[in-house]
């Protein structure tokens, strides 16, 4: 088992300027590369608290870059409904190249209905755009003289500049929150899926990796070869109870922000996501101390989440990888790093 870490802020400028939040990613990333985690990524959101500091994930992996040597660079993920594919796949490759080819892209669709009125791009389009925004990166990628026709966009022939440091492309992850389809669809592809582990249940999770590994071995790939990463938020601490304590205050403020976010769900609705117009019905948020005992928060001292590790590879594989949100913003920057230095002191050694 391997341990990365996220950066999803969840702060606004009342909280905490940006210029200091991001110099705390810097740290938080140079420290983690040190102690030998696997990978750092974070999200793409806009105008909102909730992760509204981080609306080009490329730009902050860059500066990361510039300041780590083998720590692997994650997107959290790029949503190619924003943006023009001839753009996204030369941006990345750049970041491959920037950064010796530790590069992996996680594509996501998005689901704030805000952020996609503001790009003024219907809801409804989000998976056609999707699917083909990682089809036309792949083969930029990958080929010369690209000549795409699309549903929304035509171009070519095109020989995309920087060609990728890694060959023939960066590692692609699909993100997913809920939808087993998607799962089933990134296996057939044979893409590897990041996952939040925060929000669904042990039985959940076991039921998409079940069908996206079997997906995965029905269309031809090797078994075993596949790449999951689920994340979740940590608080580890020698104080258990200073761990929860700031674990809790941490949620709530999460939760405020998500709360907001995802407001304008209660007056829309689209095929594309059926069921999400409850979204905004939804958030009442159980209790840390639920959420501790179901694995979906990682908080306590390093021998008690330790124990909620080990539960989680006996639920899910001991080959996933887990992502660990260290650092939203609301606590001190000092939490974060003794998080990580007591997962290197404690779980890297006994579960790596």
């Amino acid at each position: 088992m391997k341990f990365g870490i996220t950066f999803f802020p969840n702060v606004g400028p009342a909280e905490k300027n940006p210029a200091e939040y991001y110099d705390e990613c810097v740290q938080l990333a140079k420290q983690a590369d040190i102690l030998e985690f696997h990978h750092v990524r974070t999200v793409e959101h806009y105008f909102f608290a909730y992760g509204g500091y981080s609306p080009d994930p490329v730009t902050l992996l860059t500066a990361l870059a510039a300041h780590t040597r083998t720590i692997r660079l994650g997107t959290s993920a790029v949503i190619p409904a924003f943006t023009h594919p001839v753009q996204l796949a030369g941006k990345l490759a750049m970041l491959d190249n920037l950064s010796h080819g530790r590069l992996d892209v996680g594509f996501g669709r998005a689901f704030l209905p805000d952020e996609f009125k503001a790009f003024d791009i219907s809801m409804d389009e989000s998976q056609t755009r999707f699917d083909e925004g990682i089809a036309a990166c792949k083969l930029l990628w990958s080929q010369e003289d690209v000549v795409w026709e699309g549903t929304h966009h035509s171009f070519g022939p095109v020989t995309s500049l920087p060609r990728p440091f890694q060959q023939p492309h960066p590692p692609v992850y699909i993100t997913t929150a809920r939808s087993v389809d998607s799962c089933i669809a990134a296996g057939k592809a044979g893409h590897n899926i990041q996952m939040v582990g925060a929000i669904l249940s042990r039985e959940q999770i076991q039921d998409r990796l079940a069908a996206y590994r079997s997906a995965w071995k029905e269309a031809g790939h090797e078994p075993g070869t596949e790449l999951v990463q689920l994340s979740y938020p940590a608080y580890v601490d020698e104080d258990g109870v200073n761990a929860r304590k700031i674990g809790a205050y941490d949620d709530m403020r999460n939760g405020e922000a998500i709360g907001k976010a995802v407001r304008s769900w209660s007056g829309t609705t689209s095929k594309a996501y059926p069921g999400y117009e409850k979204l905004a019905e939804q958030l009442a948020r159980p209790e840390l101390d639920d959420k501790i005992a179901a694995n979906q928060v990682l908080a306590g001292t390093p021998d008690e989440v330790s124990s909620q590790v080990a539960q989680i590879a006996d639920w899910f594989g001991d080959d996933v990888i887990l992502s660990l949100a260290v650092h939203s913003g609301q606590l001190p920057v000092e939490a974060g790093e003794t998080t990580l230095r007591l997962v290197a002191e404690h779980l890297i050694p006994k579960f790596g």
